[in-house]
């Protein structure tokens, strides 16, 4: 069995915290791209059905590559403390229901009937963030028992009054709270939990983690070209597509190489090896985008294999800059995105409410063009810091 050496065991690695805080950044910036005119068309997403991509269609995939990236490195971890496969299997339950929960929530949002259900998205959209807060926040070991359960119990109420009360829909066509679509939140909890499930059965087993990979890139291409059985659709599509969970089994299998390799000491072998396979992958996405197109609307193959290579190079190169070169200083105002991701991910929710409150309007140029980008990456950026100090008073999301 190819099990972790001591040699192997690397805690953390510093470019894939740098590579998360990045993605982060940029998913924010993206995402409030919508608030912006006269942009350019490369930076935002391509249409459904439109062979192409756009800066805003490569970040979700990286974010997914990264996920699986950290699998090993948190698995090994856990092992290494006393958890058995049965405590991480439950964990990996509990976390995955809980991205499920908030992304179903949040997606309920965006066809709120605002006079049906008393309230409009935004104000929906925060109590929601709030309500998460509430129950999945690391509290301090300081704090009663009591106080955090009840805290607890405060925020699933939030969410069971809000699922009650909630209108979407036409006037004329109300319907109640119920999934959608998964949100970007529950894509994610769907992958992760395949994902982890494989790397947690591998046991550290580079060559099943490697099949694992191929049978959900075939399974993507299998699915592109319609040969999946109907039976089979009532797998939620996120597994089913193969290429969301091909994205984040990449990311596994990535992350158990660099173990490997990093206990070695041979970075330079690491790094051959590393461009090789996002050549290989580059191949792939050209050989497969004549069929299906490169499409991450339509979730592609040539897009998983696409992205999977950009992501590859960018933590091959964030890796020599940030672990061997030692310049992880140059990325220091966005570090907390890197190990606050999730609370970085909902403060614009929170933003969005007190602009919306406060009946604030940003001037037209600000939302026009170049001025408006840099307007955007502000804002993504003093997310980050209020989430970073959101933590030093100990609020803190840990699934």
């Amino acid at each position: 069995m190819d099990q972790p050496k001591t040699s192997d065991m690397v805690t953390r690695v510093g470019a894939i915290d740098l590579l998360r805080a990045l993605t982060m950044v940029l998913m924010i910036f993206v995402n409030d791209l919508w608030s912006l005119k006269d942009i350019p068309a490369w930076l935002e997403h391509v249409e459904s059905g439109v062979d192409g991509m756009g800066l805003a269609d490569a970040v979700f995939p990286a974010f997914l590559f990264i996920v699986g990236m950290s699998l090993p490195f948190a698995i090994d971890n856990r092992r290494a403390k006393g958890d058995s496969s049965l405590q991480l299997a439950g964990h990996i339950v509990s976390r995955s229901i809980a991205l499920l929960v908030m992304g179903v929530f949040l997606v309920n949002g965006e066809t709120i009937n605002a006079s049906a259900t008393g309230m409009v998205a935004i104000a929906w959209d925060a109590i929601c963030c709030a309500a998460f807060i509430l129950i999945w926040n690391a509290y301090p070991k300081t704090m009663p028992s009591w106080r955090q359960k009840s805290l607890k119990t405060l925020g699933i109420a939030i969410l069971l009054v809000l699922a009650f009360v909630y209108r979407g829909g036409a006037d004329d066509q109300l319907v109640r709270f119920a999934p959608q679509w998964w949100g970007i939140l529950g894509l994610i909890g769907w992958a992760y939990l395949v994902s982890a499930f494989v790397t947690l059965f591998a046991r550290s087993r580079l060559f099943v983690l490697a099949v694992a990979w191929a049978a959900f890139s075939l399974l993507s291409m299998i699915y592109a070209a319609g040969l999946v059985p109907g039976i089979l659709h009532v797998i939620p599509e996120p597994v089913i597509g193969g290429t969301l969970t091909a994205l984040t089994l990449g990311g596994v299998v990535t992350g158990r190489l660099f173990q490997i390799l990093k206990g070695k000491d041979d970075k330079w072998r690491m790094t051959a090896l590393f461009v090789l396979i996002a050549a290989i992958l580059i191949g792939l996405s050209l050989c497969t985008r004549p069929f299906w197109g490169l499409s991450k609307l339509d979730a592609t193959p040539a897009w998983l294999f696409l992205c999977s290579a950009f992501t590859l190079i960018a933590f091959t190169a964030l890796y020599w800059l940030n672990d061997i070169a030692g310049q992880g200083h140059w990325f220091r105002p966005v570090k907390p995105a890197g190990t606050d991701t999730l609370l970085c991910y909902l403060m614009p929710y929170f933003l969005y409410a007190l602009i919306s409150l406060a009946h604030l309007e940003w001037p037209e140029p600000l939302l026009t063009g170049g001025v408006g980008l840099i307007k955007s990456l502000l804002f993504a950026l003093i997310c980050v810091w209020i989430a970073g100090g959101l933590r030093r008073i100990g609020i803190r999301l840990k699934l």
